[in-house]
C-alpha cells in the first residue's frame, strides 16, 4: 500500500508543479521572525487579514528588540483584528524575548529550538524550516490535511502530527515543503472546502474523491 501512496504522491507533485508553478507562502514577511509572527497570527484567521495587520504592527515596532520590549497591550492593540487578541499577543511577546535574549535577534534553524519558542508548533516550525532555511519540511494545515485525505494520500487521518509522519513516508523531503504550499493554492482556487470543483481538477483522475464524484 505504501508504495501505491508513494507512486500517487509522486504523480500529484507532478501535476500540481504544472498547475501551479510558483509556489510559495501566502503570508507576507521580510525576515524570518516576521513570518513567525505572522503564522502566530494566522491561526484561525485568515491570511489576508494577517497581512493587513502585520504593517501596522512592524510600523510601531520594526525590529525584534522592538517587540521584545513592547507591552503586550500594546501589541495586543494592534492584533486584535486578528482574533484571539491576547494570547496571540502574549506569545509574540514572549518569542521576541527569547529571540532577543537567547538568539541575539535571529531565529534559529532545528525543529528543536523552534518548538521551544513561545507560540511554536510543528507547523510553525516546519514552515520557518521550509521558507527560510530551505531543509526539507511538510507543513499540515487544513488545506493539506483535507486534500490529503480526499486524495487519498492519507486515509481518514486528521491530526496534523500524524498527517506529516505518514507524508514523510511517502513524499521526497525535497518535495514537501512545496507540495503543502500548492495544496494551499489548489484547495483555495479548485478544491474549496464543502464545494470541491472536481471537473475542474487536474487530480480527477486520481483523487479518491474525484473517481467517487464520477462514479
Amino acid at each position: 500500500m505504501s508504495e501505491e501512496k508513494r507512486t500517487l504522491a509522486l504523480e500529484v507533485i507532478r501535476r500540481l508543479k504544472e498547475a501551479y508553478p510558483l509556489a510559495q507562502c501566502t503570508l507576507d514577511y521580510r525576515d524570518a521572525w516576521q513570518l513567525l509572527v505572522s503564522v502566530r497570527l494566522a491561526a484561525q484567521c485568515t491570511d489576508a487579514r494577517v497581512d493587513l495587520t502585520t504593517p501596522k504592527l512592524y510600523a510601531k515596532f520594526p525590529t525584534v528588540a522592538a517587540l521584545a520590549e513592547a507591552e503586550v497591550d500594546e501589541i495586543e492593540e494592534i492584533v486584535r483584528p486578528c482574533g484571539l487578541g491576547r494570547s496571540k499577543a502574549r506569545d509574540i511577546s514572549a518569542c521576541m524575548k527569547v529571540l532577543h535574549e537567547q538568539y541575539n535577534d535571529a531565529v534559529p534553524d532545528t525543529m528543536e529550538e523552534l518548538l521551544a519558542l513561545p507560540g511554536v508548533g510543528r507547523k510553525s516550525a516546519n514552515l520557518i524550516l521550509g521558507d527560510v532555511f530551505g531543509k526539507p519540511a511538510i507543513v499540515t494545515d487544513t488545506h493539506c490535511i483535507r486534500l490529503c485525505n480526499l486524495i487519498g494520500l492519507v486515509d481518514g487521518v486528521k491530526e496534523p502530527a500524524k498527517v506529516e509522519k505518514a507524508l514523510w513516508k511517502i513524499i521526497p523531503p525535497e518535495e514537501g515543503n512545496d507540495l503543502c504550499h500548492r495544496f494551499v493554492l489548489h484547495g483555495r482556487a479548485v478544491c474549496v472546502a464543502r464545494r470541491p470543483q472536481c471537473a475542474q481538477c487536474c487530480l480527477k483522475d486520481i483523487c479518491r474523491h474525484g473517481r467517487e464524484e464520477v462514479e
